[in-house]
């Protein structure tokens, strides 16, 4: 029999049974079964008092924001910066040169110490002057209205090394929560019909490092990304078949809901239940919320043609964009566009590589930010476009139509916008070849503090207690407030 205390006195169940029969050894068994599938209870769950709430009620922030709600525009592959945003005249002068710094390859068979000149034009725009490149019209056309920091740092030349530094705020590591994952734990959520986290994936699979791209590590998964499938239906099963619509399921879930909330009794602090079950309820509410929230169908004729949704080139990204912006203006916190693969990683044809990715999302992410203007949500919406790296300032390969460029993690450009951030500057500087940042350098450290401050939170006292110790995005590392860059 339960215990005189259960909620379920007179019933049994499976769990009660391995542990009242053979002296427990069951209860063991299963223990050990739940440990090596990672279902056991977190141990931040276990640690009342150390943790915020867990839950994604909207919690206040830590000092006053100026932002409430991001977008990242995450370009896999290491956009080259000194084809887009970072023109080098002496680059430019000495292309076919060798170049007489060090340099760090990863791919040495294809190695090479000829600069490469870009191929490109770079002209001034805006009141700013900023110089952007001819593959960047669009860009071009909102340089007012962005900040382009051309001296980010990684020290790391590899993809995963660098995204995982990026995300999870430690170069090189798995397991670990992502910006958003930070940001929604110390935040909560503004929505309480759409998830806070969401994940706009693209129709070519998934990118580089999959799924620890939002993971949300030592968390609970109650603070993941929710990944939205690329084509209709992008949430599956969201709408009940007629059969099992209306006051037949309010029953079910009715039931199933109190089923759940006796058996979160009978276990507290296990949080992938817990996650699971506040999952199940949300689920419940999106059936409304996210049909509406992703039907662009309504959207003007003018702000379709904005995003390029008339053309095959831009059509897809920007119907993300477009998702993306409608998901803000709904409450939801965190928003991420991943492209498939990592299609700027021009190691060989970048004369034409590189002109694609930039047709397919140059008007799209200009779109973005001139629509948050026009809605009056730029200044509380962050937004972010960059990659993990950049590119060698020297030709990988022969100086012919097959050139394209290695690696490099030294120095490469990102830029933001809305939130605070200060439009219409650059910020930083790499070398007079656009191989190291050497002026105002900036590492994710450094970014994840500053864009949490603007979320009105300090990364030194956000903290999550899991593996014996208070865990932050930085970890102790040493990270900044980008003061310079802030309006």
């Amino acid at each position: 029999m339960w215990t005189d205390n259960s909620p379920h006195s007179g019933r049994h169940s499976r769990r009660w049974l391995l542990r009242q029969t053979a002296m427990g050894f069951g209860s063991v068994a299963l223990t050990q079964l739940l440990a090596s599938e990672g279902l056991l209870a977190a141990e931040g769950a276990a640690k009342p008092g150390e943790n915020l709430p867990l839950d994604l009620k909207a919690r206040s922030p830590q000092h006053a924001p100026r932002a409430n709600a991001m977008i990242s525009l995450f370009m896999h592959g290491g956009p080259s910066h000194v084809d887009l945003f970072d023109p080098k005249a002496e680059l430019t002068k000495n292309s076919g040169k060798d170049y007489q710094g060090d340099v760090g390859y990863s791919f040495v068979n294809r190695a090479s110490k000829k600069l490469l000149g870009s191929p490109w034009k770079f002209r001034k725009h805006g009141q700013c002057g900023t110089e952007v490149s001819e593959l960047l019209p669009h860009t071009a056309r909102i340089v007012d209205d962005i900040c382009v920091v051309r001296s980010m740092h990684t020290g790391h030349n590899g993809h995963e090394v660098s995204i995982r530094y990026f995300h999870g705020g430690v170069a090189g590591v798995t397991g670990r929560p992502t910006m958003g994952s930070w940001i929604v734990y110390g935040l909560g959520s503004e929505s309480a019909n759409l998830p806070a986290y969401m994940v706009l994936s693209d129709p070519e699979g998934h990118p580089v490092d999959g799924t620890h791209n939002w993971s949300s590590g030592f968390m609970p998964p109650l603070y993941q990304g929710t990944v939205l499938r690329p084509k209709e239906p992008r949430i599956p099963n969201l709408v009940p078949q007629a059969e099992m619509a209306g006051p037949v399921q309010r029953a079910n879930l009715d039931l199933l809901a109190e089923l759940n909330r006796r058996h979160a009794a009978l276990h507290p602090g296990e949080a992938d239940l817990e996650s699971r079950i506040a999952g199940y309820e949300l689920a419940s509410r999106m059936q409304t919320a996210a049909a509406e929230a992703l039907d662009i169908s309504r959207e003007p004729e003018e702000v379709r043609r904005l995003y390029g949704l008339d053309h095959d080139a831009t059509r897809e990204y920007g119907t993300r964009c477009l998702i993306a912006r409608r998901l803000v203006e709904r409450g939801v916190r965190f928003v991420q566009l991943f492209l498939g693969g990592q299609p700027w990683d021009n190691h060989n044809t970048i004369k034409t590589g590189l002109p694609a990715i930039c047709r397919r999302t140059d008007q799209p992410a200009a779109a973005l930010v001139t629509d948050l203007k026009r809605l009056g949500l730029l200044d509380t919406t962050l937004v972010h476009w960059g990659g993990e790296i950049g590119r060698l300032p020297v030709c990988e390969g022969p100086l012919d139509n097959a050139v394209g460029r290695d690696h490099n993690g030294q120095g490469f450009t990102c830029w933001l916008a809305g939130g605070g951030i200060k439009g219409g500057m650059a910020f930083g500087a790499t070398d007079e070849v656009g191989h190291k940042a050497v002026e105002n350098v900036v590492t994710p450290n450094d970014f994840h503090a500053t864009l949490l401050h603007l979320m009105g939170l300090d990364h030194e006292q956000l903290q999550f207690f899991a593996n014996g110790r208070a865990m932050r995005i930085t970890d102790g590392r040493k990270a900044r407030v980008v003061r310079e860059i802030l309006a």
